[in-house]
C-alpha cells in the first residue's frame, strides 16, 4: 500500500499525542536493575503503588527506511533514592540512525555514551533541540518539579536496542542531593 499524507494532534503540555499507533508505558516496577539503590526502587514500587516513570506516544507512521518516526516523550519528576527519574535508554537497532529531542517542557539532562567509552551530557530545556548523533545511546534524566516532555525525530527503521544498557549501564548518574543536581561517575 503506499504511503499517503497524513496529520496527527498533540498535547504539547501533558505530551499526549491522540491515537499513537504505539503506546510504551514505562513503571517504576519496568526499571528494576537500572537504579544504584534497588532497595529504593522497591520502596517506591511497594508505597507509590508502582508510579509511572515515562510514556511515549509514536505517530503511525511505517517502520520503513526512509520513513521519519515522530514520538512524544513524557518523563516524571521523581526520584529513587537521590538519583532523578530517567528512562532506561538505548542504542538504536540500526547504530547509523541519529535522533533529535526537542523540549517542549520541563528540564533535564539528556546522557549520551559510544560503546568506545565518549561520554556527553546536553541540558534539556523548554525550547532546546538536542541531537543525539549515529552511534550514541541516549538517556533522559528528568532533574526538574515538572513532566520533561520531548517531541523526538528518528529514523522509522531505527529500532530500539535496550539489552546492551541493561548490560553495561551509563557512564553516569543524576542525583539531587541537598537541593543541587550532581553528576556521579559509575564503574562499569
Amino acid at each position: 500500500m503506499p504511503h499517503i499524507p497524513f496529520g496527527v494532534d498533540m498535547d504539547l503540555l501533558s505530551g499526549a499525542l491522540h491515537n499513537p499507533a504505539h503506546h510504551l508505558v514505562r513503571k517504576a516496577s519496568d526499571m528494576r536493575g537500572y537504579y544504584a539503590d534497588a532497595n529504593a526502587l522497591d520502596a517506591l514500587i511497594r508505597t507509590g503503588n508502582d508510579p509511572l516513570h515515562y510514556e511515549v506516544f509514536e505517530a503511525p507512521i511505517p517502520r520503513e527506511s526512509g520513513d521519519l518516526m515522530v514520538c512524544i516523550s513524557a518523563l516524571q519528576p521523581g526520584r529513587v533514592g537521590e538519583e532523578c527519574f530517567m528512562t532506561k535508554g538505548h542504542y538504536h537497532t540500526i547504530a547509523r540512525t541519529a535522533e533529535v529531542y526537542l523540549c517542549l517542557r520541563g528540564e533535564g539532562l539528556m546522557l549520551m555514551k559510544t560503546a568506545g567509552g565518549d561520554c556527553a551530557v546536553e541540558t534539556m530545556a523548554r525550547g532546546r533541540m538536542v541531537y543525539v548523533p549515529p552511534g550514541w545511546a541516549h538517556r533522559s534524566v528528568n532533574t526538574g518539579p515538572e513532566p520533561l516532555v520531548c517531541f523526538c525525530v528518528y529514523p522509522a527503521d531505527a529500532g530500539h536496542n535496550y539489552g546492551d544498557i541493561e548490560v553495561q549501564g551509563f557512564p553516569k548518574r543524576v542525583i539531587r542531593k541537598n537541593g543541587d543536581i550532581q553528576l556521579l561517575e559509575t564503574a562499569l
